[in-house]
């Protein structure tokens, strides 16, 4: 009996103790299934945010593409905003095709007018006596300008004096005393000695000094001035022979000048009588008038020559100055013109413009250029009535380069 009380005592202790043993180790099992059940869940939703940022990003830079750089057919184009386009000062224009005024520059200098000055030379080779003028004096016609000394004039100055005196003796006589054929002789001889004189370039008053009894010193004869204006020559000495033709004064009207324009061969201008010609010269702008236009080129400076005709009645031109000459004309169709701001050349050579589509949203176009007018190009490859970026262009280009677009290489 007490057998079986230790017994049963003793079983009842090892079911309790590994009871109490089986336990433990199930909630051991328990509470790492629930680490690891944590761990697994924390880890899920470390992925899920992650993913949730990635996909954040992506959308956001997404949206940020569609805002800058959108999709119109084969072409791309860039929208900017109102204020981007305040700050950046950026100037749309609606372009027309119209005829274009413009003015062709050309280098030009004055010059002399040929048909109102005057050479002055001498006649026969002489000898240089005195001048009576000097380089810029403003001469009027009749003026005395040089003495001269000459045998060949003194030789003409005796033989005038020697007819003269015959034919006034044979006047005297009576027709019957004395033979046509002397007297036909006696005018022959005084008219052929004076046109001599005249051939060498004495005036009356100096021949008429020849018919008086007074001393006269043969040889010695005086260039007067032919028309009024300024001495732009003098290039000789007192004492110097000068030789038949030789200049001794150049003598100019500059109330009225010569300006000759060079223009290249390849230079095409409408001229007409009309065409409305100006020159600029020390900060001052003259009209002028297109006189000829030479049909030959110079063979030195391979251009053609065209002169006009320049008014300086208060004589503040003279010869010799250069001055820039400008031609008003206009195309002989309508033309687009744009500034050279709204150009954009790229890295292929290529001239490039920005068309808004709609407002805010602009397009690269590819364009070529034709004529140049002053700061204006010739736009070929684009319509009228196109809206085009005419100022910041080079802001449109750069926001468009920024989100990786090239209007030259797409």
């Amino acid at each position: 009996m007490n057998l079986r009380k230790v017994f049963l005592s003793t079983a009842l202790c090892f079911a309790v103790t590994t009871l109490s043993a089986s336990t433990e180790l199930l909630e051991s099992q328990l509470s790492d299934t629930e680490k690891h059940s944590e761990q697994h869940e924390h880890q899920a939703s470390s992925e899920t945010v992650n993913k949730h940022h990635h996909q954040d990003r992506k959308d956001t830079h997404k949206h940020s593409e569609s805002t800058h750089t959108e999709n119109h057919g084969d072409e791309l184009s860039i929208k900017l905003t109102p204020q981007q386009i305040t700050l950046a000062k950026i100037k749309i224009q609606t372009i027309k095709a119209k005829p274009i005024r413009f003015a062709r520059y050309a280098p030009g200098e004055l010059q002399t007018n040929g048909y109102t000055s005057f050479m002055v030379s001498p006649r026969v080779a002489s000898i240089v006596i005195r001048r009576h003028v000097s380089l810029g004096n403003h001469v009027k016609t009749g003026q005395p300008l040089v003495t001269l000394f000459s045998e060949s004039i003194a030789q003409a100055q005796g033989e005038y004096r020697v007819a003269y005196s015959e034919w006034n003796r044979l006047k005297k006589l009576s027709k019957n005393l004395l033979e046509d054929k002397r007297r036909i002789e006696a005018q022959v001889a005084l008219e052929s000695s004076l046109g001599k004189l005249k051939a060498f370039g004495l005036n009356d008053k100096a021949i008429k000094t020849l018919q008086t009894r007074q001393a006269v010193a043969l040889g010695e004869y005086t260039l007067y001035a032919e028309t009024e204006g300024v001495v732009l020559r003098d290039k000789f000495h007192q004492g110097q022979r000068v030789e038949a033709g030789e200049p001794l004064f150049e003598l100019a009207d500059e109330s009225q000048l010569w300006v000759e324009a060079r223009l290249s061969v390849n230079e095409r201008l409408n001229l007409t009588p009309d065409t409305k010609v100006y020159i600029q010269v020390q900060g001052q702008r003259y009209s002028a008038q297109l006189a000829q236009e030479a049909h030959t080129i110079d063979p030195v400076t391979r251009t053609r020559v065209i002169r006009l005709i320049l008014s300086n009645k208060e004589h503040l031109l003279h010869p010799g100055m250069f001055v820039d000459v400008f031609f008003e004309s206009k195309t002989d169709r309508p033309t687009i013109v744009l500034p050279e701001t709204a150009l954009i050349r790229g890295n292929d050579g290529q001239w490039t413009i920005y068309v808004e589509e709609e407002p805010g949203h602009f397009s690269a176009k590819e364009i070529k250029l034709g004529r140049t007018f002053g700061n204006l190009k010739e736009v070929i490859g684009i319509q009228s009535n196109t809206r085009v970026v005419v100022e910041g262009a080079f802001f449109v280009a750069s926001e468009q380069q920024k989100n990786g677009f090239d209007p030259h290489n797409h």
